[in-house]
């Protein structure tokens, strides 16, 4: 793949080769059998150019309406809603309106102005989806953006739309940050949003976490938390919010302390925010059950469940080495 021979030469002689094994095209394309980049080809067919057009604001704008006749448009909507749920967004990908369950530059305007200045930064981006985020990084001035998604639906996102755009520096490879962290990395930027409560052991996402950074590098790590004590975390019984792969919500203390343990410093909160049905919700792009089937009916500020309503908190920090 030409975009793969892109990444690796620009992590080819640097702190970031050992990531040259994970992004070989051969390595690439035997997870799921490569089946997750099926929709390129479906997509060129339609559309058969590359975008003259980018925008990478609070919509991510790939090509514009005019670059495509009213027939090619119908076609295009429909291979992209072939590959719903499309969780994060919003895009526009040649007028193709993608009106995403989160609405993510609402996520993204809460950090955006609090973090370390991303011009020329090399950023690992665990659990990135789709890869909105990667490309509001690139508006930010950002070099490289790598990001880390497992999920191959979403990945097959990702690769369905940067084709074309095959000289934008954002990748999406196909891997849980456990795998990669078998080598030690030196990124100046690490991103973990909305992942460490779907791990077993916060504590060892924390420390690959810390291990693909380089020294005083900054660490941007988001997720659910509740109110409480800095000793108290939540551990939900079988679901939280309908989420059955929910295992640790920790206070803000409890959160801190963990990242003190891990060696990480100048641990600071940068935003809490009370997720609302206008950030997540249904969608014709996302059209099964989300925030809205998950709260109590009678008192919102619970979920069905009985506990806490989801509440988020961004905490920036560096690494202690």
């Amino acid at each position: 793949m030409e975009y793969l021979d892109r990444l690796l030469d620009k992590i080819s002689d640097n702190e970031l080769s050992a990531l040259k094994y994970f992004a070989d095209p051969a390595k690439f394309t035997q997870v799921g059998q490569g089946r997750f980049l099926s929709p390129q080809k479906e997509l060129r067919e339609v559309v058969g150019i590359n975008a003259s057009h980018r925008s990478f604001g609070d919509l991510i704008e790939i090509g514009s309406r005019n670059e495509i006749d009213k027939s090619a448009s119908v076609n295009l909507c429909n291979c992209l809603l072939k590959l719903n749920p499309w969780r994060k967004g919003p895009f526009n990908l040649f007028g193709v309106h993608i009106d995403s369950e989160w609405q993510c530059q609402m996520k993204w305007s809460r950090l955006m102005e609090k973090i370390q200045p991303l011009t020329g930064k090399r950023i690992l981006d665990v659990g990135c989806g789709n890869g909105y985020y990667g490309f509001r990084m690139l508006e930010g001035g950002a070099d490289l953006v790598v990001g880390l998604e497992p999920h191959l639906p979403y990945t097959s996102q990702f690769w369905a739309i940067k084709q074309f755009l095959p000289e934008v520096d954002t990748f999406v490879l196909p891997y849980r940050l456990e795998e990669i962290a078998v080598n030690n990395y030196e990124f100046d930027v690490v991103f973990s949003m909305g992942v460490i409560y779907h791990r077993q052991s916060p504590i060892d996402h924390i420390l690959n976490l810390k291990k693909c950074l380089k020294p005083s590098g900054e660490l941007i790590l988001e997720t659910l938390f509740v109110e409480g004590s800095p000793d108290f975390c939540l551990v939900p019984q079988k679901s939280y919010a309908r989420m059955k792969n929910v295992w640790f919500i920790p206070t803000k203390g409890t959160l801190q302390s963990w990242l003190t343990r891990c060696g990480f410093k100048n641990i600071s909160v940068i935003s809490t925010s009370t997720t609302s049905v206008i950030e997540q919700r249904k969608t014709r792009w996302m059209p099964f059950e989300s925030l809205d089937s998950a709260l109590d009916k009678t008192n919102q500020t619970l979920t069905i469940e009985g506990y806490p309503s989801p509440k988020r908190v961004i905490v920036a920090a560096t690494s202690g080495d």
